[in-house]
């Protein structure tokens, strides 16, 4: 059977064979989101997440001034999703936005925990996915205080090149930490060196 990409590539996974990657794939539900549209706001409890097929989306918080932080970008092939609301069932503190109409498909709470259950699989796969998830936000921590904003917009080119030609430059400026203005002089330096 011929999965949706997305999905084929989130759960490849060697414990995840093709009768199971047949249940997972049927607990799935096709959903589309409009360019702007909130996906989750501030306040809401998350009861799903969505595995990214085609478009970008945005996470963000405000700051105690009232500024959007963005906290995050996904791109396609990738999980959407705010993992403290999700899993510690709690109100979330993010938003969670379209930037581009997108295609997702999602999968519900309860659907995910049936899974997790019931298919061993599945299981490792959601440890690893975790494990890798915690490491990726542990190492942008240490980014945003170690690696100067030049570097942490090269990393950001490198691993998500759809985000620089897709987002608005002030979500970019937000994520990166840094001033509208200081992220068009990095760009202007990173075109002059050709990196």
């Amino acid at each position: 059977m011929k999965y949706p990409s997305c999905l084929s590539e989130i759960y490849a996974h060697p414990g995840i064979d093709e009768l199971d990657l047949s249940s997972i794939y049927t607990a799935h539900e096709q959903v589309f989101f409009s360019k702007g549209e909130f996906i989750l706001t501030e306040g809401q409890l998350s009861n799903a997440y969505y595995c990214l097929e085609n478009g970008l989306v945005r996470a963000f918080a405000k700051s105690a001034e009232g500024n959007e932080i963005t906290t995050a970008f996904f791109s396609p092939n990738e999980i959407v999703i705010e993992v403290a609301s999700l899993f510690l069932r709690q109100a979330t503190r993010e938003n969670i936005q379209a930037l581009s109409d997108c295609e997702c498909w999602m999968i519900r709470y309860d659907a995910f925990q049936d899974l997790f259950e019931n298919i061993s699989g599945f299981t490792e796969w959601g440890r690893s996915w975790m494990s890798r998830a915690l490491l990726a936000n542990k190492q942008r921590s240490l980014s945003m205080i170690t690696d100067t904003a030049t570097n942490r917009y090269l990393k950001l080119q490198q691993e998500h090149p759809k985000v620089l030609q897709m987002a608005p430059l002030k979500y970019i400026a937000s994520y990166l930490g840094v001033t509208d203005s200081s992220l068009s002089r990095i760009r202007k330096e990173v075109a002059l060196k050709g990196y």
